[in-house]
């Protein structure tokens, strides 16, 4: 009985949530097929190349389309950070279930396009491929896409940890209060006359100082959930300092 060729893989730490139990500490065998790329085997055993750093094959680096060949040792590496997008501005894509995400990016400057509905994998690709953003999603599947300008998987079901995250990683420039968190639109002051047809009494009485979105035309004013907001700004302006 002819044996089956092997290489044995070791993935990073911060790797472990894709791999099965068994694959989550030291090298472990796996078959190969002598066609299917390096890259095909990473993923088939469930790691979106989009979380891959280097790939190392006893020692040296190589690219995802090597064809592994049997013995070889494998270390996949996680993703550097922070990690560098090359060729177009940093902006995202998020899909339908990271609304709060794409909000408070937005909140922070950030250019954010997001989805409120559910598209569909394929128009969601397209659109990262065509605007050149990168997708953030949870969805393992729509990472794997292959027409996907860039993508990064959101680790954390809370908001608060998915901003840190997505922040940390790859450190977009922050420009708060400039952008409309409705529909990404930036801002621009606005008088209390442009606006009067937004504002109920109070609001009339209360405030003086407005923002318009360019887009959309939404009013924006410092009310009842201004504090709110500025926490979450105050926060991510901190986080920027520490990196340094």
């Amino acid at each position: 009985m002819t044996a089956v060729p092997e290489i044995h893989v070791a993935f990073a730490r911060e790797l472990a949530l894709f791999v099965p139990r068994g694959r989550r500490s030291g090298a472990t065998p796996v078959a190969i097929d002598g066609v299917s790329t390096l890259g095909h085997v990473v993923e088939s055993l469930g790691v979106p190349l989009t979380e891959v750093g280097a790939l190392l094959v006893d020692g040296r680096e190589v690219a995802v389309s090597h064809l592994p060949a049997a013995g070889e040792s494998v270390e996949v590496r996680a993703v550097e950070r922070p990690q560098r997008v090359p060729g177009a501005p940093l902006r995202f894509l998020l899909d339908v279930h990271l609304g709060t995400l794409a909000r408070r990016l937005r909140l922070l400057g950030v250019d954010t396009a997001y989805e409120s509905t559910d598209i569909g994998d394929p128009a969601l690709a397209a659109r990262s491929a065509a605007e050149r953003r990168v997708m953030l999603s949870r969805d393992r599947g729509l990472l794997r896409r292959r027409e996907l300008w860039a993508g990064a998987f959101v680790y954390s079901t809370r908001s608060e940890e998915q901003l840190r995250d997505v922040l940390e990683r790859f450190r977009p420039e922050l420009r708060p209060w400039t952008r409309c968190t409705a529909c990404n639109g930036l801002l621009r002051e606005a008088t209390k006359e442009e606006v009067t047809d937004q504002l109920e009494g109070g609001t009339q009485r209360s405030y003086d100082v407005f923002a318009q979105c360019r887009e959309c035309g939404r009013a924006y004013w410092k009310g009842a959930h201004h504090e709110q907001l500025e926490a979450i700004v105050e926060r991510a302006l901190s986080m920027r300092t520490h990196e340094g």
